[in-house]
């Protein structure tokens, strides 16, 4: 337990009392920290007061009032949306912080956007820590993954207080430091893009069971159900079976026959993909989630185009048992794929960015807590322990045979996709990438021939050393 101060000041203080803030502030109360909050609204300081009875917690509405209770040096942390709101409370708190101030930024921002704060910060001799917090409303009460990145002994003044309010993983707190600058924010953001790949991988299996095999909402809760006690147990498949289970108050069938097929992106998924083409990372079922995300928002073309490019709906075929069994693994294997090119992502940033990464802590903290958190990652976790500087999960032993032994099935349910006509670009781009990144060959000779033809980009020989042109329109044959 944290140690209680025996005067009025307090050890942290919180900016963004909303549903995270304030749970986030509930859940530092519960481990004996004391807690200043501050609001602009009125009306979520007053929630925060009416919750927070039991704890040693003040809010506030007036910023000075606010500053005037955290004991020095400050401690400010900040759970606001990315982006310019976050630059606004930081410009609205220099007025009232001094040299040697520590602000946490804990939400969403985009990794650049952390380094170019760090060093405006640190040129008036105020720290910046940017950190990830995975979990949800419920993480952030009852214990989320914690990922932060930024100055070593920055961390270290507030490591104590990380460690009581993480989730907990065989007693293990699910918060590491991660390193120096704008690691945890871009930890948290590849995070973020793997949570909308196997977000993907999940909504394409839905689609197959519903569409392809007609099953109904109560089947559809027995299989994910099921499917959270073996290999692919975890935290998405657990709600995903609850989901398909809740009743809709108003109308009576279930919930999720009411809600509109249209999910929008904030930005995390896209900034994954984004940082990926700069790194010259392949990541092809985080890219495809979000333009998955961005196709469904367009509804109404869709509804035309359902009308103008119809194909006969044709019934399964197959052995529906055996297709089913065929699909859980399938999905499993994608599972795993998805959480290669996330980490393989994060190898290539910890070495651009001079991060030095310890991607089994990083797969340690992910255990707990956070909206990804699976079984699996206890054999990613290992994978990485066992080979520090492993560039791609597939070339582990041990995960790249349990791939291998469900590779069949993904192929049998990408081409049974494929013969029904529904969309499972996710399944089949994760199948694609495991054939491409297995081959010894690949077709791209044609397309350095290609651009070395139409713009002398030059290429390379297998056969000797430098590059090469070769005028092309020459050697036609006459």
């Amino acid at each position: 337990m944290i140690r209680k101060l025996s005067h009025q000041q307090y050890e942290i203080g919180m900016v963004g009392l909303g549903v995270m803030g304030r749970n986030f502030v509930l859940n530092l109360a519960d481990h004996g920290i004391s807690v200043a909050g501050y609001d602009k609204d009125p009306s979520t300081v007053a929630a925060l007061r009416q919750e927070a009875k039991q704890g040693d917690t003040r809010g506030a509405v007036d910023i000075r009032e606010f500053i005037a209770l955290l004991r020095r040096p400050r401690t400010v942390m900040l759970l606001v949306p990315a982006g310019p709101p976050v630059d606004s409370v930081i410009n609205d708190l220099l007025a009232h912080l001094q040299l040697g101030d520590l602000i946490i930024d804990a939400g969403n921002s985009h990794f650049k956007d952390t380094d170019v704060r760090a060093h405006n910060l640190a040129a008036r001799g105020i720290q910046l820590l940017g950190v990830g917090i995975s979990g949800g409303e419920e993480g952030a009460r009852r214990g989320p993954s914690i990922m932060p990145g930024g100055p070593k002994d920055a961390y270290e003044r507030v490591r104590l207080i990380f460690e009581a309010a993480a989730a907990l993983f065989n007693g293990e707190p699910c918060v590491a430091y991660l390193g120096p600058g704008s690691a945890g924010h871009f930890v948290k953001m590849v995070h973020n893009g793997i949570e909308y790949g196997l977000m993907q991988l999940i909504a394409e299996t839905y689609d197959l069971m519903k569409r392809g095999l007609g099953l109904s909402d109560d089947e559809l809760h027995e299989f994910y159900a099921g499917w959270n006690h073996g290999e692919l147990e975890g935290y998405l498949l657990e709600i995903t079976s609850h989901i398909f289970s809740t009743k809709d108050g108003k109308t009576g069938p279930r919930l999720i026959d009411e809600i509109r097929d249209v999910a929008r992106q904030l930005g995390t998924g896209m900034w994954t993909s984004q940082s990926a083409m700069e790194l010259q990372v392949p990541v092809p079922t985080i890219d495809v989630a979000v333009a998955m995300r961005n196709l469904s928002v367009l509804e109404s073309e869709r509804t035309a185009a359902s009308a103008v490019l119809q194909r006969p709906t044709l019934p399964f075929p197959g052995d529906r048992g055996a297709f089913l069994r065929q699909l859980g693994h399938a999905l499993f294997a994608g599972t795993i794929i998805t959480y290669a090119k996330g980490l393989a992502l994060l190898a290539a940033a910890s070495t651009k960015y001079a991060y030095s990464l310890d991607l089994s802590d990083v797969a340690r903290i992910w255990r707990g807590g956070c909206i990804i958190r699976a079984a699996v990652l206890e054999d990613i976790r290992r994978a990485y322990h066992r080979q520090p500087r492993l560039p791609n999960l597939l070339l582990d032993p041990e995960l790249a045979a349990k791939i291998m032994a469900h590779q069949e099935d993904l192929r049998a349910v990408v081409s049974a996709a494929a013969q029904l006509g529904l969309p499972a670009p996710g399944l089949m781009t994760s199948l694609s990438y495991l054939d491409g990144y297995r081959s010894s060959w690949l077709p791209a000779n044609l397309i350095e021939a290609q651009r070395d033809y139409f713009g002398s980009h030059t290429y390379e020989r297998v056969d000797a050393k430098g590059t090469f042109h070769t005028v092309w329109e020459n050697t036609r044959d006459p």
